[in-house]
């Protein structure tokens, strides 16, 4: 059973694939914080912006890997153009879900599979494109992928504290989305100027107002 708080079809909005056409695919559920707004004080991620609680008008249940692989590839619009179909399965925490069996089903269909994670649960086997976004205070076995999304500033895990043993085609800073946001951009954009390994992410499905 899989539980998918939202499935739609915009553009990636973040990080190296920004501006990608996309079917994004919201699990329900999270390891770091319920999503109860009363209980974010008390939570190891406070900083969230999304809403991942219980399923969606264009979410739900699916008891088949193939059942939700279809309705996926039903986002994905029969007049495209060009271009490999591409999932991005996110949250909440997505590897909570996310298995082989659902990947294989969608590469069967002609995606190419990406997940955002926060680094917690070990990613399955064929992921085409792991972007891993690390949370103060949280474990992280997630080590290596294409991409390292650093949401900053995070006062224990700054660029400088994170392990020497990470293994990351891309690294990426991200202000955080907060009362401070404009502070927290100036310094993100100072760091990588000084910095020239890190490169800026900005929030730009926020930037265009798209979903």
């Amino acid at each position: 059973m899989y539980t998918v708080k939202e499935i739609f079809y915009t553009l990636q909005g973040e990080g190296r694939q920004a501006g990608r056409a996309a079917v994004f695919c919201r699990f329900s559920g999270c390891n770091l914080w319920n999503g109860l707004e009363s209980h974010r004080a008390s939570a190891i991620c406070q900083f969230c912006d999304t809403d991942f609680v219980g399923t969606g008008p264009d979410g739900g249940k699916f008891e088949h890997a193939a059942a939700l692989a279809a309705q996926i590839a039903a986002q994905w619009p029969e007049q495209a153009d060009g271009g490999q179909p591409y999932v991005v399965f996110t949250g909440g925490e997505p590897l909570l879900q996310l298995d082989s069996e659902l990947i294989d089903a969608l590469h069967r269909l002609g995606f190419e599979v990406a997940v955002e994670t926060n680094g917690t649960l070990p990613a399955p086997a064929g992921i085409d494109w792991i972007c891993v976004s690390p949370k103060a205070g949280a474990d992280w076995v997630q080590r290596s992928g294409h991409e390292l999304k650093l949401v900053y500033p995070q006062a224990t895990l700054l660029p400088s504290q994170l392990p020497a043993d990470l293994a990351f085609d891309h690294l990426y800073l991200q202000p955080m989305d907060n009362v401070l946001q404009r502070d927290n951009t100036r310094a993100a954009i100072a760091y990588c100027m000084a910095h020239p390994q890190w490169r800026l992410s900005v929030q730009t499905h926020k930037v265009v107002n798209i979903r």
